[in-house]
């Protein structure tokens, strides 16, 4: 699982495999926690992202927040269960695509799962950001 975290651009952006982003949907949905260690040499991508330890639980809140706590390098995903459920089913769809692409998840008034100050978050297909067909 690879997440990068843009400070001063479009938020977090969310990349792994079939296994790996089923697990992130099923600890969503468990209440569950998932972890993934940054890679031992950061990547200098164009917007130099910053490498995130990831962590999901649900505690009693209204609607889903995605937030970084930069100090400690960790992506925090938060929220009461119909949208932790409703988030798990798009990371499960992405997971489940047979060609690249990706879906921005971001919050505007009236998202039916996002809460207000949440992150954007881009998640990747298994098979890249893009389509190749």
């Amino acid at each position: 699982m690879r997440v990068l975290f843009f400070p001063h651009g479009s938020g977090v952006d969310v990349s792994g495999d079939a296994t790996e982003l089923v697990l992130l949907a099923l600890a969503l949905v468990g209440g569950g926690r998932a972890a993934w260690r940054p890679p031992p040499r950061p990547s200098r991508a164009s917007a130099a992202p910053n490498w995130l330890r990831s962590r999901w639980w649900a505690p009693a809140a209204r609607g889903v927040g995605v937030r970084v706590d930069v100090e400690r390098r960790v992506l925090l995903i938060e929220g009461d269960r119909p949208g932790l459920t409703a988030l798990a089913d798009d990371v499960r769809s992405m997971a489940g695509m047979d060609d690249g692409g990706h879906q921005h998840i971001e919050y505007f008034p009236g998202h039916h799962y996002l809460a207000a100050g949440s992150l954007a978050m881009v998640v990747n297909s298994p098979h890249g950001g893009m389509p190749a067909r």
